[in-house]
């Protein structure tokens, strides 16, 4: 299988650059995870999601991954909270820890090759500053350890911000603070109190601060820079610049990262989401108002990663009708030609010769490509839709089990994306009703219509849909049925 080759928006030059990674068909790829101190919002969500897509479009377009995203569980709130609550550092992270991939799992995002905690990174962070010590990028103040940015001439190339005005010596001992302030930051604090989380090292006892903690699992990793690394835009600064001055500092003779991408803010309502303003939602929230995760999921990904999302549950529901649309013509093709047990075998051979089916899958693939660009992929996927449905409708068509069987094969490498269509047909049933029991009454509700009663073919549909099931009737006049969501 042929490399297909990317082109991705590189923050570090700010233009669609043709993407190369150091070895030609295995990339290396870096994610900012959660931080573990609650459950995580959706516009987390959002950014945990993209990565999931860029996995699966490199994957699609044959390429092998060794992917990381950090776990950061070492971090001013978390240790507040562990103090406050009387408990250890591990035991207040563990079940936020089993949440955040308990919802990667909910979403059905990819697991990774690696997913690094800080707690388990502590030598690795140590040896870091002491390069950086030896290279003469840091000093001390009351027993912390700062970056000094004056001392690092290449600090603002990410970014691209001014570093000009900076006052010599102003420091931020933080983990977090505002955009375009430009401080030194602190690599490592010392203790305060006997009662904070500490760790006992070479660099004296404390912990390190935030930005260590990236450049320092990278490396531990995968000994150098990586071919991709990823966040959420509010990380560009200060912490993907301080992540470079880090390794760079440090490395000066290595590359660190290669392409650079970042996903744009997450909107509710066309406002930033906040919890004053009653706005906020985790993936719970959304769950409890009766949304079903494929639909948050299509949602969140159908946007352009570096483009704003509108979140709200009007587009939630918009986009349950959209997947449905999609979804229905995939339980068609899959009657039409009874599909049902036929599963396409690995990517090797995705060729199709169909001239329709042709065009359709190189837009797609030539769309994601293009910078993961997913609401031109999914125009291309409605496209999909409206030649099968075209083709099932006209009455004077023979079943061409050919066609039917490459626009399944189609539906199914689209889904390698989505992740959120089905293909087999639904065996279970509600609570209290058999399968055998649904298949009598459709029976019933043809032999209703056949008499012309279409009352009672109406009642019964009436009555199945009560209890949760859905019926379809198809233009070759068989019936199926589905669970509502």
């Amino acid at each position: 299988m042929s490399l297909v080759p990317f082109v991705f928006h590189n923050s570090k030059s700010g233009k669609k650059e043709t993407f190369r990674p150091k070895d030609e068909t295995n990339v290396t790829i870096y994610s900012c995870g959660p931080t573990v101190y609650n459950f995580a919002h959706i516009g987390n969500i959002r950014s945990f999601l993209f990565v999931d897509v860029l996995r699966r479009a490199l994957l699609l377009g044959g390429y092998k991954l060794n992917q990381s995203m950090n776990i950061t569980d070492i971090d001013d709130k978390i240790i507040n909270e562990s103090i406050k609550r009387k408990i250890s550092v591990e035991e207040f992270t563990k079940p936020w820890t089993e949440a955040f991939f308990k919802d990667l799992e909910t979403l059905h995002v990819q697991k990774l090759e690696h997913y690094p905690k800080a707690t388990e990174s502590i030598e690795d962070m140590v040896g870091l500053v002491e390069k950086l010590q030896s290279n003469g990028l840091v000093y001390e103040k009351d027993g912390n350890l700062y970056f000094s940015i004056q001392k690092f001439s290449r600090y603002g190339e990410l970014s691209k911000i001014d570093v000009s005005g900076m006052k010599s010596g102003v420091r931020y001992d933080a983990d977090e603070y505002e955009k375009d302030d430009v401080r030194d930051f602190v690599l490592w604090k010392n203790q305060k109190t006997d009662e904070e989380k500490c760790w006992h090292t070479r660099i004296g006892n404390g912990r390190p601060g935030w930005h260590l903690e990236c450049s320092a699992m990278i490396r531990k990793v995968y000994g150098s820079g990586v071919d991709i690394h990823t966040g959420g835009i509010d990380l560009l600064f200060p912490h993907h610049e301080n992540e470079v001055a880090q390794s760079l500092g440090a490395y000066p003779e290595e590359e660190f990262v290669g392409t650079w991408l970042h996903c744009e803010h997450l909107l509710v309502d066309g406002e930033k989401m906040s919890k004053s303003k009653g706005n906020f939602y985790t993936l719970r929230d959304i769950f409890e108002k009766g949304f079903d995760p494929n639909s948050i999921r299509y949602h969140l990904i159908s946007a352009h990663y570096r483009s704003k999302l509108n979140f709200s549950l009007n587009k939630l529901v918009e986009s349950k009708i959209a997947m449905d649309r999609i979804q229905n013509t995939i339980y068609r093709v899959l009657e039409a030609g009874n599909l049902w047990d036929h599963v396409p075998e690995g990517f090797e051979n995705w060729d199709f010769t169909v001239p329709e089916l042709q065009n359709i899958n190189l837009e797609f693939i030539n769309s994601l490509a293009d910078d993961l660009n997913v609401p031109k992929a999914l125009a291309s996927v409605f496209e999909l839709v409206r030649v099968v449905n075209q083709y099932l409708d006209a009455k004077d068509n023979a079943v061409d089990i050919s066609f039917l069987g490459e626009s399944i094969r189609l539906f199914y490498k689209i889904n390698e994306i989505f992740a959120v269509f089905q293909f087999k047909k639904e065996i279970q049933t509600l609570e209290g009703i058999s399968e055998d029991w649904i298949l009598e009454q459709i029976e019933l509700r043809k032999i209703a219509k056949q008499n012309k009663d279409f009352s009672t073919a109406d009642r019964i549909r009436k009555e199945l849909e009560e209890k949760g099931i859905l019926l379809a009737d198809t233009k070759e006049g068989r019936t199926t049925w589905k669970k509502i969501q």
